[in-house]
């Protein structure tokens, strides 16, 4: 495929899955004038939907040999269908009912969709970055994945009892019995599926070096985000919780996602790979800083207050104000320290590095025997950088004009 048609294949998948996104927008706009209808239930997370597709167009296009980019822009348009064939089933079914043709249709579509999305999206980080699987041992996952995707939506396509996500619409050919074999497919496969390919991106990790270890650092660091917002999601699930901590869990779960999109992007069209590191760096840091000010904060207040009420019988203010004035004073010492750990923890190359130069700089500002200067000079280039040769060239001395009388 030329690259001339790769793009237009590419944007062409874009601004479909971009018009079916919009006009279930507008049907949203117009369910939501009937105040007694369902609002679909994902339509937020279906609408960002067009960040995945928007890069997945923008790799296909530079990048057509590598199948990621085509699998962002099919997993986008297949969520952008069954965004639009939910909001149309709701409209023609609840808010104005016969007022739309083939409703029953649209709702039918939403019942077998999800296992392709949940398939495009396996293959998504089974085959990331290079395009072709960790090795020929991960084909079980790939044929595994194929059988979901078909089981899945044959099983899907035929379960009874109302759809996941249209309120009381039920499946127009369903078949009783079914439903319960749709879901014990659906449940236990998917994470297993997930959780497989996670597991052969840090296996291609352990392997990877240079370019293609950059690349997957990128994917490892949005998704071990994603995680920690997934884990956080369990705990909402599991646990009754203030409201503004559930809208912060959703708001942070949302950006993860996108950025687990635009990490892929990112790696596959090689942009900035090197700054991961520093990124990584910076998030281990003032992720340990803000958690250890957090304890001290809420410790101190909790300890000073006891001690107010055991002195005085009554809180006071002064536990917060003198809280808040330990964490200002510990915020540059401890943020050093953590620093200081981390680096030698996970970064001890450029930690054992920084060290030498440090040492080979001061003793540059006393050294005068130009021979040992220029050895010191190279051994430090060894121990830093590594190379596989290094040697010194000093230009020679060019004789004055003027100097001879």
């Amino acid at each position: 495929m030329s690259y001339r048609t790769a793009a237009w294949l590419a944007w062409s998948l874009w601004g479909l899955a971009l018009t079916l996104t919009a006009l279930g927008l507008l049907l949203l706009a117009l369910i939501l004038s009937h105040p007694n209808t369902h609002v679909y239930d994902y339509w937020f997370n279906n609408t960002l939907i067009v960040i995945d597709v928007t890069v997945g167009a923008i790799v296909a296009s530079r990048r057509p040999e590598n199948p990621i980019g085509w699998l962002l822009c099919l997993s986008g348009l297949a969520t952008s269908i069954s965004h639009f064939s939910a909001q149309y089933a709701i409209y023609a079914l609840s808010a104005r009912p016969d007022s739309l043709p083939a409703g029953e249709a649209f709702a039918w579509i939403v019942t077998w969709i999800l296992p392709i999305m949940i398939g495009l999206g396996v293959f998504t980080i089974l085959l990331f970055p290079t395009g072709r699987l960790p090795s020929r041992r991960w084909r079980w996952l790939g044929w595994l994945t194929i059988a979901f995707v078909f089981v899945g939506a044959i099983s899907g396509a035929v379960t009874s009892g109302p759809v996941d996500g249209l309120g009381p619409l039920r499946n127009p050919l369903g078949i009783v019995g079914f439903t319960s074999g749709f879901k014990a497919v659906l449940y236990p496969m998917a994470p297993f599926l997930f959780a497989a390919s996670a597991l052969s991106v840090f296996v291609r990790l352990r392997r990877a070096t240079g370019v293609e270890r950059q690349q997957i650092k990128w994917f490892a660091y949005t998704a071990a985000v994603l995680a920690i917002t997934v884990f956080l999601q369990i705990i909402t699930f599991a646990v009754e919780t203030p409201l503004w901590f559930e809208k912060a869990e959703f708001a942070v779960f949302t950006a993860a996602g996108t950025a687990n999109t635009i990490s892929i992007g990112i790696a596959i069209l090689r942009y900035r790979l090197y700054e991961i590191d520093t990124l990584i760096n910076r998030t281990l840091v003032y992720g340990s800083l803000t958690a250890t000010l957090v304890a001290l904060y809420f410790g101190g207040i909790v300890l000073l207050q006891g001690f107010f009420v055991a002195l005085t019988g009554e809180q006071s203010t002064l536990a917060v104000v003198a809280s808040t004035l330990l964490i200002a004073a510990l915020f540059n010492p401890l943020r050093r320290r953590i620093q200081s750990f981390i680096d030698r923890r996970f970064y001890r190359r450029k930690y054992d590095a920084r060290k030498t130069l440090e040492a080979f700089s001061a003793k540059l500002r006393n050294e005068t025997d130009l021979d040992a200067l220029g050895d010191d000079l190279v051994g430090v280039v060894r121990e830093t950088m590594q190379p596989a040769h290094v040697s010194l060239w000093l230009r020679p001395e060019k004789t004055l004009k003027g100097a001879h009388r």
